[in-house]
């Protein structure tokens, strides 16, 4: 459970720096870099038939992916509300 924290984090922070130029706070972190993780591994899964392997590496980088997907959405959606 540490450990999916920890990748969790770090996969926010990353798609946080390539998406907005900055982290999310801790806690965003860990929230968009797990539900990312989840979204990562559908879209590879679904769209682009591969995965990115099993182990740490392969769970940060489908993270970050999917952090990236999510704040992209996000990122659309509040653009629409204002």
């Amino acid at each position: 459970m540490i450990a999916t924290l920890i990748t969790g984090a770090l996969a926010g922070w990353l798609g946080g720096i390539i998406y907005r130029g900055s982290g999310l706070g801790l806690l965003g972190n860990i929230i968009v870099g797990i539900l990312g993780s989840g979204v990562g591994s559908w879209l590879l899964e679904k769209v682009f038939n591969t995965s990115l392997g099993e182990g740490w590496i392969g769970s940060f980088l489908t993270g970050a992916i999917g952090a990236i997907v999510i704040l992209f959405v996000m990122n659309l959606l509040v653009k629409q509300k204002k």
